[in-house]
């Protein structure tokens, strides 16, 4: 299985060196692998980005009303037909 577990994925990313640290010692104070702490970390953010409780669980949605910015890109003829689906 190439050293996964079945129900997760392998996600790298690339931190400054006084981040890793950082998660490092946080790891070490709440004993806890870095796996569990940065999958609580995501989850926390991730909660908190979302628009409402119910969509805590699944990804955010990309809206106009949850982006403005979005809303001002995609205010054109060739994106409204989205609108209509």
């Amino acid at each position: 299985m190439n050293g996964t577990t079945v129900g997760y994925a392998r996600l790298s990313v690339n931190v400054p060196l006084e981040l890793k640290q950082r998660v490092q010692l946080a790891c070490i104070r709440r004993q806890l692998s870095m796996r569990e702490y940065l999958t609580k970390a995501l989850e926390e953010r991730l909660a908190s980005d979302s628009t409402s409780p119910a969509e805590g669980s699944s990804l955010l949605a990309l809206t106009a009303r949850a982006d403005p910015v979005l809303a001002e890109l995609w205010d054109n003829e060739k994106d409204a037909a989205y609108d209509r689906l």
